[in-house]
Parts: structure tokens; C-alpha cells; sequence
């Protein structure tokens, strides 16, 4: 019994898990703008597809700060984080596509809607494989990682909205 006590106490996973369905609620939000005619859709999708950004390049680094080094330490089959890794670079750069768009066009949904086709892909691979592979790995303490995560991502959240 004193597993299924540790395994429901929220982890490291369970507040990456969090992030990612966030943000699929706001591609969600954005592809039914791409379907508006209001007068301020083209508004509105500009600060939803920054709200994305924000929040995919705070998750990312998060993950490649903390949790991504202190898997890779504890499980021995590594290729999974390094396709991740690769994946948060795609990302990367459509993210920099979009932020530096002047014009909310066809050409900006697609990037948006790609990019959130890419998290989904990822999403799916972290949950079913990494997320699974580091709460069977011995002597990594997700639950204090999960502490750690949380105390960076507030940190470069306030970072990124005082710069904007």
C-alpha cells in the first residue's frame, strides 16, 4: 500500500501533465478563433498565440533545466529525451516564427496549428513513455521535483511578463 500513497501525492509529472492540457485548451481556443468573424479576432489570436509561447517556452525550459537532466541520470534508455530535445527545438523555432509575425494571416494560423499539432505528438510520447519510465526509476524523488519545477516556471514567468 504505501506505493498508491506515493503515487498519488502530485509529482513532477503530474505538474508537467497540468502544462500540457493548459495549453491544449488554448489551441483548442485558438483553432475556434481561426473560424470567427469578430472584428477583433485578429486580436484576439495575436495574445492567444502569445499566451501559447509563453507558456510552451517556460514549460520547455523547465523540462530541459530539472526534469530532463535528472531522468536522463536515473533510466538508461535515453533515446526518448533525446527525441524530446529535438522536439522542443522544432518548437523553438516555429514559437520564434510566430512571435516575430508582424501579420495575423493564414500563414500565422498554420504555424500556430502546427505547432500545436508538434505538442500533441510530444505530449503523447512524455505521458506514455518518459512520464511512465521516471516514476519506475529508483532513487529519483519526483515529488520534490515537482517543488523544484514549479519554483522555476514561477520564476521565468515573472521574468517573461516583466520583459513584455
Amino acid at each position: 500500500m504505501p506505493n498508491s500513497t506515493k503515487r498519488a501525492a502530485p509529482d513532477a509529472c503530474s505538474l508537467l501533465d497540468t502544462d500540457h492540457r493548459n495549453v491544449k485548451k488554448m489551441f483548442k481556443a485558438y483553432e475556434e478563433l481561426t473560424h470567427s468573424r469578430a472584428a477583433d479576432v485578429q486580436q484576439k489570436k495575436r495574445e492567444l498565440a502569445n499566451q501559447i509561447c509563453t507558456e510552451l517556452t517556460v514549460h520547455a525550459q523547465i523540462e530541459e533545466e530539472i526534469f530532463y537532466p535528472a531522468v536522463r541520470e536515473a533510466i538508461s534508455e535515453t533515446d526518448l529525451l533525446d527525441e524530446a530535445e529535438v522536439e522542443h527545438t522544432s518548437a523553438k523555432e516555429l514559437i520564434a516564427q510566430i512571435e516575430a509575425a508582424t501579420e495575423v494571416d493564414d500563414k500565422f494560423d498554420a504555424k500556430v496549428i502546427v505547432l500545436g499539432e508538434y505538442i500533441d505528438h510530444h505530449v503523447k510520447e512524455e505521458r506514455n513513455e518518459i512520464f511512465v519510465k521516471a516514476r519506475a526509476a529508483r532513487g529519483l524523488d519526483l515529488v520534490a521535483m515537482r517543488e523544484q519545477l514549479a519554483a522555476r516556471k514561477e520564476e521565468l514567468m515573472e521574468e517573461l511578463t516583466a520583459a513584455a
